[in-house]
């Protein structure tokens, strides 16, 4: 996969959906390329935590203070309830997780999830499989286009790809039912 795919989606989908992200919270023991990517839009809060010591740093941080959330921590309640704590009440989160093949981990964490999101979608950066999380915006209806279009540099993203990203095929969908909230 080429290293530019990752970090593209990761940072890019949940900035072009969101409809003001000034508060960025970036859960990562490598942050650097998401850094990179996140530079790209001016005049934003930016806050970064390692994903090893997550739990115990996101008991320190302010309730509702960010408006989007990247995350590379794996999931569990605990760090669910926190990240929905720390969330303002339009927030989004973009967290790796599981290779949809593996349903039942899958599932697990987006039944989780589902207790803080109304909409919970699973999306593709190249080979990797991420989740887009939001307690407001549709990744595809709510999509910023004008944001999307502007930005400059990338060399994957674009609004093609964001809307795209979100394509599962039938096989997806019917594991999935009645977990993936779209």
């Amino acid at each position: 996969m080429k290293p530019f795919i990752y970090p593209e989606m990761m940072v890019h989908v949940g900035m072009c959906t969101h409809k003001s992200p000034e508060h960025i919270l970036l859960i990562s023991d490598d942050s650097r390329l998401l850094e990179t990517e996140l530079e790209r839009y001016q005049s934003k809060a930016l806050t970064v935590i390692s994903a090893t010591d997550a739990l115990f740093t996101l008991r320190d941080l302010g309730d509702r203070s960010f408006d989007l959330v990247l995350s590379e921590a794996p999931l569990d309640a605990a760090l669910c309830a926190h990240i929905h704590r720390i969330s303002r009440e339009d927030a989004l989160l973009c967290t790796v997780h599981p290779d949809l093949d593996d349903t039942e981990a899958n599932k697990t964490a987006m039944q989780i999830l589902g207790n803080y999101y109304k909409i919970i979608m699973p999306y593709r950066a190249g080979a990797q499989t991420l989740l887009l999380c939001s307690k407001a915006y549709h990744p595809t209806a709510d999509l910023i286009l004008q944001r999307s279009d502007l930005l400059e540099g990338q060399q994957y993203y674009n609004c093609d790809i964001h809307i795209a990203a979100f394509a599962m095929p039938n096989y997806i969908r019917k594991a999935y039912l009645g977990i993936i909230r779209n």
